[in-house]
């Protein structure tokens, strides 16, 4: 990725983006609405968790959910929301993910957006890759290395992936984790007004990522017991003691490449 990124100094952005079948279905949310995509929603969810979704005290209400920000964002959301706060099409982009839901039509517009959009897939060859294939865990590793170096990371659904990655990042980089985390309440509110201008909609993704920006810096200070802080998401200052040899051990990296 820092060879693709010569044009931005090596400097590159990471994007999450959990838009599988299986994080669809599990949301219950609703993208184009038509017969094809309840039917392969209805397998898959019946596939996955057997009835969960079919008994009868369970309300499912997809409108709802996306008004509440628990919807994946689509490819294209990400990219107006990107476009909105500054990246132009220069940007260099790793995309880490799953297998996309119907790649070949979400993805289009974020590739037109940003040309410069590389996976896993795209940045190694089958034979490199063929060791990780079949394992998840081992493909999300990978996913994760490349994230953990990028100028920014950007996160658009919740779950441990993108907590670890924000912790370490604020971990190797002395409490800033430069990690675009945006308000999904209030992005989905502003792509479904079909009467904003692109000039209020770009001031407000620029107002989003000044304040993600200002929750990424975390101060170190001694915290008391607090069981809903997560030491993974917030691991200074108590591993503050471990963040030189972690430094020491990064620079071995990057003289070695």
């Amino acid at each position: 990725m820092i060879e693709k990124s010569s044009k931005s100094d090596g400097k590159y952005i990471a994007v999450h983006l959990r838009f599988e079948e299986d994080m669809i279905a599990f949301s219950c949310c609703i993208y184009d609405g038509g017969k094809a995509e309840k039917l392969e929603m209805d397998s898959a969810r019946e596939k996955g968790w057997r009835g969960k979704f079919k008994r009868k005290d369970r309300i499912i209400l997809p409108n709802l959910n996306r008004v509440d920000g628990k919807c994946p964002l689509t490819p294209l959301e990400v990219g107006m929301m990107l476009r909105g706060m500054g990246f132009d099409n220069n940007t260099s982009i790793y995309l880490a993910s799953g297998k996309i839901y119907h790649a070949e039509r979400y993805l289009a517009p974020l590739k037109m957006m940003f040309p410069n959009l590389y996976t896993k897939e795209s940045l190694a060859t089958s034979y490199e890759l063929a060791p990780f294939m079949g394992y998840s865990s081992q493909l999300a590793a990978l996913d994760y290395t490349v994230c953990l170096f990028s100028e920014a990371f950007v996160t658009t659904q919740g779950g441990n992936f993108p907590h670890f990655l924000m912790g370490h990042r604020r971990f190797i980089y002395d409490g800033h984790s430069k990690t675009i985390n945006p308000d999904k309440r209030k992005l989905v509110l502003l792509l479904d007004d079909v009467d904003i201008s692109w000039k209020t909609f770009k001031e407000q993704m620029e107002d989003m990522l000044s304040e993600s920006d200002r929750k990424g810096i975390m101060v170190p200070r001694v915290r008391k017991i607090n069981r809903k802080t997560s030491i993974y998401m917030y691991p200074l200052p108590e591993c503050r003691c471990l963040q030189q040899s972690m430094a020491d051990e990064i620079d071995q990296i990057r003289h070695s490449e």
